[in-house]
């Protein structure tokens, strides 16, 4: 492995482990409560790495250090399953089955719509970059070209 691809990893990694722990403390849960923060994290990191697939990295050459930096490094380190996992525990035993319940089929859930949502998104951006910026409306498009 290239020495810049590890310092991209390792870059990316130190700014979405910051980002999710300075969140983390910023919105704390209160003790046998939803997680909600764990759960916005998780839910926004995984929007954000389909868009970032379905707009970039699925192309036949993205930016070599995009892939290492933003989906192995900084969404690597940002979303956090353990954390999801231990909050689950945390709140079975505590006696919360329903709430770590939630939190289980809620995250999975947000997370795999998120994902459909975000690679959609992030192909129509990719085409729409890739045929122009039609509005379907010709007239308009053609007003567009000749100002």
């Amino acid at each position: 492995m290239h020495g810049d691809v590890l310092a991209a990893i390792a870059l990316g990694g130190v700014l979405g482990g910051t980002a999710r722990y300075a969140l983390e403390l910023a919105f704390a849960a209160p003790a046998g409560t939803f997680p909600l923060t764990t759960w916005a994290v998780n839910v926004s990191g995984a929007f954000l790495l389909a868009l970032l697939n379905g707009a970039v990295l699925e192309r036949p050459q993205p930016p070599r250090l995009l892939r290492p930096f933003a989906g192995v490094g900084f969404l690597g380190a940002y979303t956090t399953f353990s954390t999801w996992m231990v909050d689950t525990d945390r709140l079975l035993a505590d006696g919360h089955h329903l709430t770590a319940a939630l939190n289980l089929f809620c995250s999975l859930l947000a997370g795999a719509t998120v994902t459909v949502a975000g690679l959609f998104l992030g192909r129509r951006v990719r085409a729409r970059g890739r045929h122009g910026t039609r509005s379907g409306n010709g007239a308009l498009d053609r007003h567009r070209r000749t100002r």
